[in-house]
């Protein structure tokens, strides 16, 4: 269902940050705005974990960070670990990056365990995890096993992208993820995303999280 006031849209809304040269001024900034227009999250790099927590706690808004970002190439261990720290950081919402090279070639059971494993830790700390599968970079098969693979791991949520590919979110992605993944796997578009009436395409087209660094003017123009 499409949202019909303010209050709704906001809820849709990751309010993001991951530019390599954010600064802490910026993210404290970015915190306020959540705080001001009650986004569902803030998403940020690990290192801002610790100032979002300090800003967040008790609102109500989410504090979402990246794993195996933005290439998903680490090693599995690394993105354990990384997942675990942030963990105990205070982040509960983990946008992580499936290992894309593995996908492509072929070693399927190498990309499910990954996610698992990580899901498994989320879950324990009633944590969400967001798989990101850079649609940009994947053929259609290829998207489509990873509808596949997110279902069958338990994931939270499947992502479209990094927004640091050449392309980032598009409704007929969107349309394909909800087709092919398990009802209970939730739909994160990202990337790209700036205006009202493209990110309600994709609310239309089946998701259920917006990430975005427009955050602000997407709610402000909201009609």
């Amino acid at each position: 269902m499409l949202p019909k006031i303010k209050e709704e849209f906001a809820k849709y809304i990751d309010h993001t940050l991951l530019r390599a040269d954010a600064t802490e001024v910026e993210i404290r900034k970015l915190c306020h705005e959540a705080i001001k227009y009650n986004f569902a999250a803030v998403c940020v790099n690990p290192c801002f974990i610790d100032v979002c927590k300090n800003l967040l706690t008790d609102t109500g808004i989410n504090i979402a960070t990246v794993i195996g970002f933005p290439l998903g190439a680490n090693s599995s261990n690394v993105k354990f670990y990384e997942a675990g720290m942030a963990i105990l950081g205070g982040a509960n919402e983990l946008d992580m990056v499936i290992n894309i090279s593995m996908l492509k070639s072929g070693n399927l059971s190498y990309v499910e365990k990954e996610i698992s494993e990580i899901v498994r830790l989320a879950d324990e700390a009633k944590a969400l995890v967001k798989v990101i599968i850079e649609t940009a970079l994947l053929s259609e098969e290829e998207k489509i096993e990873a509808c596949r693979i997110v279902s069958a791991s338990g994931a939270h949520f499947i992502k479209t992208s990094t927004g640091f590919a050449k392309i980032g979110a598009t409704v007929e992605d969107v349309e394909l993820m909800r087709k092919h993944c398990s009802p209970q796997v939730q739909i994160k578009a990202s990337g790209g995303i700036k205006t009202v009436d493209f990110a309600l395409k994709l609310i239309e087209a089946g998701a259920t999280r917006i990430g975005t660094s427009s955050g602000v003017e997407l709610i402000t123009n909201f009609k």
